[in-house]
């Protein structure tokens, strides 16, 4: 017998934020990049949006949480992936990147990354 998976993501969401450790940083703000990626057993297969991750939700969360001033950006993935979580107890794994683009630093840096992957227990 199959056993399929499905994948529910969004790549490539672009915000700006004011996420930083240094308080300039958290001043002038900078531009974001955020993957969100879901796997999970499906729960059918009857052309029903109850039946899966909704990707327009992933996308509320990720602009929600982006509002919201971290001084890690590991501290913003965590709260996207306890409210994918939260709204989607199914999944069984989620995983959140984030790209800064041009980190404030000496030289030529196109972007810093950070990305945290949760699995369930099951």
């Amino acid at each position: 017998m199959s056993h399929f998976k499905q994948t529910v993501a969004l790549k490539d969401v672009k915000c700006f934020a004011l996420h930083g450790y240094y308080p300039e940083e958290q001043l002038i703000g900078n531009h974001f990049v955020v993957d969100l990626e879901t796997e999970f057993t499906p729960q059918g297969f009857d052309d029903e949006l109850a039946q899966t991750v909704n990707y327009e939700d992933l996308n509320s969360i990720i602009l929600e949480e982006m509002k919201h001033t971290q001084k890690l950006l590991e501290t913003v993935l965590k709260n996207i992936i306890s409210k994918v979580i939260e709204l989607y107890p199914f999944v069984d794994l989620v995983q959140v990147s984030m790209k800064k683009l041009n980190p404030p630093m000496p030289g030529q840096i196109g972007h810093s990354f950070v990305k945290l992957t949760y699995t369930s227990a099951n």
